[in-house]
Order: structure tokens, then sequence, then C-alpha cells
């Protein structure tokens, strides 16, 4: 591995990818450095574990009209899938599916939602939970937050900043990528100078920027830091001299949410068609129902949805008690000896939550931190010679594979323009 370069990259996900493909362009010397055994981040399609191509984490091309990304997929011959957003197949109340009037209120309790919160950001003032500013107490309103708040956002809306979700919203198209979302970033790493396996855990800045790890240290002139906020949070990289006090401040504003997936291999015989959706209604306080995507582009799995404290309580416990409360939730569709003989196939559980890699599956803003993240992509420590990039950078398309691939590609632009020669 190199020495010295122009400018280090720690972090080989979507923003790491895109900063060394555009420091390329710019006629950069660069290093991606990556702790872990592949690169892509949080984007990684798996296609052993379930038979077929399986996306632990990224899954849709969110605004897909304005993804970088779009364009990109379709000259490399990827497949984008398009689908109803709300759609529900099977809606349960209780132990029986939804009439269609009761469908209807259901989506309408999502459109009052929605337009709450967004009619309680335009009033301006100081920034609050996304919990003070939708419906609560009517017969939808519990499930509408649990599913748009926690399941969409990763954690519950008493936590989370309504301007940053406002800010944030992901409206328009919307594809999923039949070859996998992680199959295409992996593909758009290839050839770029990434190293594997070379974790680094002190970035020191004097006269040139030194980053040490168990593989050596790397002189260069310059550094982009695309870790996610959990893994700066935790320590995991030392920074010397420390970082300035605004750009802690705008890491702790920014925690990690966890959403996760449990996929279940199976499904025949359930007499549904693909990308067929599942959901049921809140029944009261501490249910943490799961929404679910059966069969999508028609393959043998179902994969299941739980974002927020449940999400990171089945982290903790582990795959087994993941798999367990899948198989449980399916089960109030179909009873536990239909469950058991359609999907009698191997479980796949995500481990976003306790990857220490990762630590995390994205950001949100705490209530009164939504500008952390221009702060954290404005940060200039190190005289100008350290940026951050990522997801958690971007402030209209946070938590997504092509906000953080524009966040990578506008670092390295900013970095390299610093650079004299």
């Amino acid at each position: 591995m190199p020495t010295e370069t122009d400018i280090a990259i720690i972090g080989a996900g979507a923003a790491g990818i895109a900063a060394a493909a555009r420091l390329a362009e710019l006629g950069r010397s660069c290093l991606v450095l990556e702790a872990g055994t592949r690169s892509g981040g949080r984007a990684f399609t798996d296609t052993a574990s379930l038979g077929s191509p399986f996306d632990h984490g990224a899954s849709w091309v969110h605004v897909a009209e304005h993804n970088p990304l779009t364009p990109i997929a379709r000259r490399l011959g990827f497949t984008l899938h398009e689908g109803e957003r709300r759609r529900r197949d099977i809606l349960l109340i209780g132990d029986r599916p939804a009439m269609p009037e009761e469908k209807a209120a259901h989506d309408a309790a999502c459109d009052a939602w929605e337009a709450a919160a967004e009619a309680r950001a335009a009033e301006g003032g100081p920034d609050i939970p996304i919990a003070e500013a939708v419906p609560r107490g009517g017969y939808w309103d519990a499930t509408v937050s649990h599913w748009l708040g926690t399941t969409v956002c990763g954690v519950e809306p008493g936590r989370n900043s309504l301007r940053d979700y406002i800010d944030t919203g992901l409206d328009g198209e919307n594809p999923q990528v039949r070859e996998g979302f992680g199959t295409l970033v992996a593909r758009l790493a290839e050839g770029l100078p990434i190293h594997l396996l070379a974790p680094i855990h002190h970035l020191r800045a004097d006269r040139d920027v030194t980053l040490e790890g168990p593989r050596g240290t790397i002189r260069a002139r310059g550094c982009i830091v695309t870790l996610s906020t959990g893994v700066l949070a935790s320590g995991a990289l030392r920074f010397s001299p420390g970082l300035p006090p605004e750009v802690e401040a705008a890491i702790h504003g920014l925690p990690m949410a966890l959403l996760s997936k449990i996929g279940l291999r199976g499904g025949a015989g359930l007499g549904l068609g693909p990308f067929a959706r599942l959901g049921r209604r809140v029944e009261g306080e501490g249910d943490r129902p799961m929404s679910w995507v059966m069969s999508p582009f028609g393959r043998d799995h179902a994969i299941g949805f739980l974002g927020g404290d449940a999400a990171w309580f089945l982290a903790r416990e582990g795959p087994a008690a993941a798999e367990a409360c899948a198989r449980a939730e399916l089960a109030r569709y179909f009873g536990p000896a239909e469950v058991a003989r359609a999907f009698s196939g191997r479980a796949v559980a995500t481990d976003w939550g306790e990857n220490p890699l990762f630590l995390g599956a994205y950001t949100y803003a705490r209530p009164g931190a939504a500008g952390a993240r221009a702060a954290l992509a404005e940060a200039r420590p190190a005289d100008g010679r350290i940026r951050f990039a990522g997801e958690a950078c971007h402030t209209r398309y946070a938590g997504t594979v092509g906000g953080a691939w524009a966040s990578g590609m506008a670092a390295a632009e900013a970095l390299s323009a610093t650079l004299p020669g």
C-alpha cells in the first residue's frame, strides 16, 4: 500500500467511492482506506443467503428523477422497478383484513399526518419533535406515526427533528434495483485505489495530514472522512488536534437511526404477487408491527422491516430473536403452520446496529439540530485540509445513497480546489 498521496479517503462507502472517482477525473492521486472486507458501505447486496439478490442496506433509488445514480444505473444496464408507495395488499386490523373503506381511512390518515407536519414546519419558530406536530388519538394515528415516523426514519417521532424531517423529505420516483443497489455501488468501486482491511485509528494534522493504522502510516495533503456519525461519535477515529466544538456538536446532533431487515426464504402458495405489501394496525402501547415486502421481483423471499427502538432491541438480542419475531409477525397474516410450511428455508437478519463499522443505518437530527448537516458538510478542520462527506452531510437527500454520492463528489471538488498544483 502506498505511503503518500494527494488526498486520503477514509471509508469506501458511496461517498468515498464518489470522492475517489471525482479526484481521478481531476487528476489527483488518492487512496481509499476501508476497514472492512468489502466496498459499498451501507449499500450491500447479498446474493448467497436467500439464493437471489437481497439488499441488506439501501434498497430504493430515492427521488430517482434527481438522483445522480439514476442515469449511471441505466447506462450500466441495471433494471429499475417503480412500485406504489402506500399500497397495502393486506392491511390487518387485529386478526382480520381491513375493509376497503378502512384502507381508505388509513390512506387519508397518512395524508393528514404528512400535511400536519408540513403545515407546522411552515409556521416557523423553534424546531420541535415530529411527534408534537402530527395528529394523535385518531384510529389510525399511532399506526401512521409508527410507519411514516419510526419505520421510515428509523427513530421514534418524539426524538426526531421536525425541521430536518421536512427539509430531507423523499418525494418523487422511488424505484428498486433488480440486481441490487449494493451491486451497483460495488460496480462503481471497480478500478479505484481502494485498500480493504485498512482501518485508520488516528488522523493527525500538522505540516502534513498523517493517517495511522495497523497497516502503517500514510501522509497526505488532505483527507476526506466518510465514516458514519455513529463511528465518529464512538471515538474509533482520534483526531489530533481535536475537532472544533462546533464539529463535535454537529456529530452529536446527528445520531444514527436503525432500520433492520429480516429476510425469509420461501413464500410459495400464499397467493400474493410480486412486491405485495403487508402491514397491520398498531394495537396498543408497545406494539411495533413489521412492514413487509413479499416476493420482490418475483423472488422466493419475504422482507420484514422494523425501525427504531424495537430494531435496536432485536439487534442486541441477535439474529435468532430477529427471525423468531419475523415469523411471529407473519403468523398474524397466515397462521403459524402456513408460515412454517411456506418459509421453511433459511433467514437472514441485517446487523447495521451492532456492526462496529457503521453503528446504525442512517442519520436523523435531534430536535434543534436541523442545521447540523450543513455544519458538518461545511466543516474545515486543519485549515481546510480535512473534510467530511456522507449521507449525514447532505442537507436535502440525507439518509440516501444518492445523497452520500453527491456529498462525496462535492467534498472531492472542494478539497482539490484548495490544494496547489
